[in-house]
């Protein structure tokens, strides 16, 4: 098994210079609330109305010279403690920003597996690349008694710590719940509620869970609103669509299971939506089925290079699940 990423790209690395071009020329202070913006205005004003007074050495006509460099120097000296109040202000509310993104960080870097065991007689790659704004992407492998392994793709609504959190919370219940042997249907109706019951209204995810018996290729999986998986092998390959909604929107919201059958060389595909997005074109599902027709040690090459930078606005999953022939 293999787990690999991308680094950041020179054009997201060009994109993220210009962006600090524009908030150091003025977009911090557009960010401010109405009344701060109006101290810095005033701030900028008396330093340039300081600036004239000093050049022109004149306040009125005829003022007295002494009273000109002590007016426009109180001007200067309160337009700088104006804007270094403001300036100390944006400070202190982008450190906070800041120190927010890194945990945010934090726990998505916990959803990823730092190791996957080897699953005898598949092979199992995953991709994962992360965008500077923290999502709530989540794929995890589960081993379960009797030969058998669970796997899940979770994408959360929304981007920051509160879709972190809540990915983080997807997790934990799922590997509770598998590993207590509760149905897999069952499982996703607890997981539905739990997240109904237990975080902001209008937060939600799409999920799918797929239920692998190693020994015979067997399918069962539920798919709660999300892109339907992709189950290729024999010439042919088909998706694995929705089963019913994405979990966290109402309590009893009602799910089914789907079986399908994974055959020996076949392969099945995983993915958030991040990827389609991310290929620009049209038809993204041929070509992802053009890219499964590779056939083994070669599709996960094929779909990391459908990964377009210039088109990736979210998180990108891919978790691939290839059976080996059996040996003669």
């Amino acid at each position: 098994m293999s787990i690999s990423g991308v680094q950041a790209h020179p054009a997201q690395q060009s994109a993220s210079k210009r962006r600090v071009f524009r908030y150091s020329a003025g977009q911090w202070i557009r960010e401010r609330p109405r009344s701060k913006r109006l101290i810095t205005w005033i701030g900028v004003f008396l330093q340039f109305l300081a600036i004239y007074c000093f050049w022109t050495q004149s306040l009125v006509v005829q003022a007295n010279l002494a009273l000109v460099f002590f007016v426009a120097l109180a001007l200067y000296v309160i337009g700088i403690v104006l804007m270094n109040a403001m300036l100390t202000s944006e400070l202190v509310r982008k450190t906070q920003l800041e120190a927010g993104q890194n945990a945010a960080r934090q726990v998505q870097h916990t959803l990823i597996p730092a190791n996957l065991e080897a699953l005898p007689g598949y092979t199992v790659e995953t991709f994962f690349k992360l965008l500077p704004e923290v999502g709530g992407d989540y794929f995890d492998v589960i081993d379960l008694p009797n030969h058998r392994t669970l796997f899940a793709v979770a994408d959360v609504s929304g981007k920051g710590m509160p879709a972190a959190l809540m990915a983080a919370n997807i997790q934990a219940l799922v590997r509770s719940l598998a590993g207590s042997g509760t149905e897999l249907l069952t499982l996703t109706i607890q997981l539905n509620q739990h997240l109904c019951r237990h975080t902001a209204t209008g937060r939600f995810a799409t999920a799918v869970l797929i239920l692998l018996d190693r020994d015979t290729g067997q399918i069962t999986f539920v798919n709660a609103g999300h892109r339907a998986p992709i189950v290729s092998g024999a010439g042919h390959a088909h998706p694995l669509e929705a089963t019913g909604m994405p979990v966290g929107l109402f309590p009893h919201a009602v799910y089914t299971t789907g079986k399908t059958l994974l055959p020996p060389g076949g392969s099945l595909l995983l993915f958030t939506d991040g990827l389609t997005q991310s290929m620009g074109g049209n038809y993204p599902e041929i070509r992802l089925h053009e890219a499964l027709a590779a056939g083994s040690g070669q599709a996960m090459p094929r779909l990391e290079s459908l990964v377009d930078p210039s088109f990736t606005q979210d998180d990108v999953t891919i978790l691939l699940v290839e059976r080996n022939h059996p040996t003669p």
